[in-house]
């Protein structure tokens, strides 16, 4: 525990128990979706809404820990100095990203990567409802996986380990960890992608820019393309 008074970090032993305990409440559900076990049988709309409850369960622990250690949000990137110059930077970058993921994606393939080309059936709405349920699902994953995977798991892995590079590495492939029902290339892209956000993470010292990346990834491939006929 940190003493009265001001915001303080943490000591380095504290932070790896604690980043401890938190791998182990999200590695082993991550690592069952490999195996296609996660969600694969439920309707969409139980699967969103189960994704969105985990998802926001995690999110209050991670403010949790950071109101136990007397943690501004800030340091999970929270408190952007200028929102609006990281939201441009997120929409210019956004093409480039997608593009750039469909083309790794087809020379994975090429290679001989497995991989799912078809949206899977429990991310497949239906109607207009179900519609605004996978808006919602889209909104809440961009905000609460940057927030986990990118705000916490970067800055913990950072501090325990002070290496920038180890904490882009580790909570990259943790959170590659959960697009197993892609197949590998759906994994390597999600994997590359993480090291995106991370990075643009660590320069900005803002969590505004990979959330409108993944929130526009999500958006494009989950609800978009599936309005324009594109499974």
């Amino acid at each position: 525990m940190t003493p009265e008074g001001g915001p303080q970090e943490p000591d380095r032993r504290e932070q790896a128990i604690e980043l401890l305990v938190f791998l182990f409440l999200i590695v082993p559900p991550l690592a069952l979706s490999t195996l296609e076990i996660r969600h694969s049988s439920l309707p969409f709309p139980l699967a969103a809404t189960a994704t969105i409850l985990d998802d926001l369960a995690l999110v209050a622990l991670v403010l949790f820990l950071l109101w136990r250690n007397r943690e501004p949000l800030a340091r999970i990137g929270w408190a952007a100095p200028d929102p609006r110059g990281d939201l441009i930077l997120g929409l210019l970058l956004f093409l480039p990203l997608f593009a750039g993921a469909g083309i790794l994606g087809e020379y994975l393939s090429a290679l001989g990567l497995s991989s799912s080309s078809a949206t899977p059936s429990f991310l497949r709405y239906q109607g207009p409802f179900q519609a605004l349920l996978a808006l919602a699902l889209i909104l809440v994953v961009a905000v609460a996986e940057e927030t986990i995977f990118r705000g916490y798991l970067v800055t913990r892995i950072q501090a325990v380990t002070s290496s920038p590079l180890a904490a882009v590495l580790i909570s990259s492939a943790i959170f590659a960890m959960g697009h197993g029902y892609e197949g590998a290339v759906g994994v390597v892209i999600a994997g590359v992608a993480g090291v995106v956000y991370a990075l643009i993470f660590l320069s900005r010292k803002s969590l505004v820019a990979p959330v409108v990346l993944h929130f526009l990834q999500d958006l494009t491939t989950i609800l978009l393309l599936p309005l324009l006929g594109i499974r």
